[in-house]
C-alpha cells in the first residue's frame, strides 16, 4: 500500500514537501517514482529514484526544482518542491514499480500506486 500525503494549495514561488508511505513492500527491491494528472490530461512522469538511493531522473519540467529522496529505513520517498508555479498544479501519484531505465516514464512500469495528493499552485 502507498499513501501519499502533503498536497495543499500554494503560491506561485513556493514550496510544498510531498510524501509517500509505503507498506506491505519489500520497499527496498522497488524503484519509486512520482507523476503527476492535471485535470483532462494524461498522468505524466515527474521523477524517480532507483533503489537504495541512487539515481534519481526527471522531467524537464522538474529538473532545478524537484528534488526525489528515499528513506530506506522509514519505507518514505519524499519529493520536494520548490519554485512551484501554477503550472506544477495536478494531482500527483507516488508509485512503486520493479522497471528498468528506459521505462522510467512510463505509468504503465509501475505495479502498485498511491491514492493521489492534489497540488494547487496559484499565480
Amino acid at each position: 500500500q502507498l499513501q501519499a500525503s502533503g498536497g495543499g494549495l500554494v503560491q506561485a514561488g513556493g514550496s510544498l514537501r510531498l510524501s509517500c508511505a509505503v507498506s506491505g513492500l519489500s520497499f527496498n527491491n522497488y524503484v519509486m517514482g512520482w507523476f503527476r494528472q492535471a485535470p483532462g490530461k494524461e498522468r505524466d512522469f515527474v521523477a524517480t529514484i532507483f533503489r537504495n538511493g541512487g539515481r534519481s531522473y526527471y522531467a524537464d519540467s522538474a529538473k532545478g526544482r524537484f528534488t526525489i529522496s528515499r528513506d530506506n529505513a522509514k519505507n518514505m520517498v519524499i519529493l520536494q518542491m520548490n519554485s512551484l508555479k501554477p503550472e506544477d498544479t495536478a494531482v500527483y501519484y507516488c508509485a512503486a514499480g520493479t522497471t528498468i531505465l528506459s521505462q522510467i516514464r512510463y505509468p504503465s512500469a509501475y505495479n502498485y500506486w498511491g491514492q493521489g495528493t492534489l497540488v494547487t499552485v496559484s499565480s
